[in-house]
């Protein structure tokens, strides 16, 4: 494992009922991970899993600003393409920014094990992730037109009110085995956003927990993100 990748490790057991049965690590870094290092551990682990040799995994950290590119972005969406280092990935959706501030979670579990259904799992990552939000009284949502989860700003009869994203989602599948995962942005620069069309939504709006109003530190998203995937996902978290 990379350096990079943590000293700091959870694991979980996954419960019998909709569960693999087996242990889901769970890892924290305590430091920006560079985006082919991730990019080359999960997709080593992912064939761990898939051959039964290594644990089903949950990974947060931070990376340092870039921009990834999903499978379906366009082109045109790049609008500085000189800001940041852009890397294409094959993970689903379109351009989307990650830097420090932003908990990225990467996750690594087994579709075998959970009746393989990807949309069932990404609806459990949409859940997992507004639950998570709801800990600090953000009331996040899935918006049927777009990916991701959003937040109301203003008052619903005001015509200024409008829809900001939160939280990123796009993930892939590889033989059943999940990789790529969520972005919470918790206090990152939101300027940053402004070199890509954030998911390819013109006009939409980009917020964060201190944008909010809200000062949560990492560790404590971290043990929101936590006790939200224990119920989510119907596993008990037990720290090692």
């Amino acid at each position: 494992m990379n350096a990079a990748t943590s000293k700091a490790s959870r694991r979980a057991p996954a419960a019998a009922a909709g569960g693999s049965g087996a242990a889901v690590d769970w890892r924290i870094s305590d430091r920006p991970v560079a985006y082919p290092d991730a990019v080359q551990f999960m997709e080593t682990r992912v064939e761990e899993i898939f051959q039964g040799a290594a644990p089903e995994m949950v990974w947060l950290l931070e990376h340092p600003p870039l921009y990834t590119a999903g499978t379906s972005a366009a082109a045109a969406e790049l609008l500085d393409p000189g800001r940041f280092p852009v890397y294409r990935t094959g993970r689903g959706g379109r351009y989307t920014y990650h830097g420090p501030g932003q908990r990225v979670a990467y996750v690594m579990l087994d579709l075998r094990k959970r009746n393989n259904d990807v949309r069932a799992f990404v609806r459990d990552l949409e859940q997992w992730v507004i639950r998570a939000l709801a800990r600090f009284n953000v009331i996040g949502g899935r918006r049927d037109d777009r990916v991701g989860i959003w937040v109301r700003r203003g008052a619903p009869d005001n015509p200024a009110s409008r829809d900001d994203k939160i939280a990123a989602i796009g993930v892939r599948v590889r033989r059943w085995v999940t990789y790529h995962g969520v972005a919470v942005n918790v206090e990152p620069d939101l300027d940053h956003f402004a070199g890509i069309v954030p998911c390819g939504i013109e006009g939409a709006g980009v917020t964060s927990l201190w944008d909010l109003g809200i000062t949560a530190t990492m560790p404590e998203l971290d043990g929101a993100l936590m006790a939200a995937f224990a119920e989510v996902f119907d596993v008990s978290i037990e720290r090692v």
